[in-house]
């Protein structure tokens, strides 16, 4: 996804005037020639989360169409009060692409790790957060958003889906199959997982991309129940508000595979730590079971 990325940056920058792109000492190298061609346009910032947010938002200012890059942990948490004032208050236009999603940076402890990334930027209004599960996905959605005018939160990730890949559109769920036991939510990332588990099963898989805003029509037309299994790489209940609201008025029974709101003091490489903290195929399945069960 990171190449998809600075691949489609480098080609906005060659060919549209009015775009600029800055990172903090991370993607220089591949990009290193326009880098060096749009000086005035393409710039690293260094170490510099809170006043690279500041640049671009000044840009946006001045009608420019700006795209940051840098780590997740630093792009939602360290520059939080920056993503509040000067993008979302003033209603700007930037792109923000993080890299490190979750635990993809495993071996660099926990200041590297961002679980919490889409629940902090759901509580703050006007911000849009996308997680492609694919660098095509990560392409169709960028070109669909990035001349919005709204502050948008892409979250890319080391380890896309493998066997599906599904056309996404912005602020749209993919329905992946109807079924009348349950409805499986598999986000981002995880598809691959959902997909070999419910293969055969009585049960409606729908695929998101697009977290905020969340497309609560769609799911509000696969009611089954009421009964919700969520599959998210990120803290368990991010979607939770947008689920109870699809259904406002209904009971609704709400399972979730995702990690757990702790403090991650574990070590270990990325596909232990998904297995540590039980985002698997077997646990997916198990909590489909219980879920159907019940």
């Amino acid at each position: 996804m990171r190449r998809a990325f600075l691949k489609r940056v480098a080609e906005m920058i060659r060919n549209e005037a009015d775009t600029t792109f800055f990172t903090v000492d991370i993607g220089m190298w591949a990009i290193r020639d326009v880098l060096k061609e749009f000086p005035d346009r393409c710039t690293n910032v260094g170490i510099y989360e809170d006043g690279m947010f500041s640049i671009a938002a000044g840009m946006a200012r001045r009608g420019l169409v700006p795209t940051i890059f840098g780590i997740q942990p630093y792009l939602v948490e360290r520059t939080l009060e920056q993503i509040k004032m000067d993008l979302a208050y003033q209603k700007l236009g930037v792109n923000v692409i993080g890299t490190g999603a979750a635990v993809d940076y495993p071996k660099y402890g926990y200041s590297h790790y961002c679980a919490e990334d889409l629940h902090v930027i759901k509580a703050i209004p006007g911000c849009e957060f996308i997680a492609p599960g694919s660098a095509k996905q990560f392409i169709q959605l960028f070109n669909q958003t990035y001349r919005n005018g709204h502050p948008t939160f892409f979250r890319v990730s080391d380890h896309p889906n493998q066997n599906n890949d599904p056309d996404v559109e912005f602020g749209k769920a993919v329905v992946m199959q109807k079924g009348s036991k349950a409805t499986v939510i598999a986000v981002s990332i995880m598809l691959d997982a959902v997909m070999e588990v419910c293969k055969g099963k009585d049960v409606t898989v729908l695929y998101y991309t697009t977290l905020e805003p969340f497309d609560r029509e769609t799911l509000g037309q696969y009611y089954n129940n009421g009964k919700i299994l969520v599959v998210e790489p990120e803290f368990e209940g991010s979607l939770t508000f947008d689920i109870t609201k699809s259904f406002e008025g209904k009971p609704v029974q709400i399972e979730s595979v995702a990690f757990p709101r702790e403090i991650f003091r574990n070590y270990g490489t990325y596909e232990e730590k998904m297995q540590y903290y039980g985002l698997t195929k077997e646990n997916i399945e198990k909590k489909l079971e219980v879920l159907i069960r019940v």
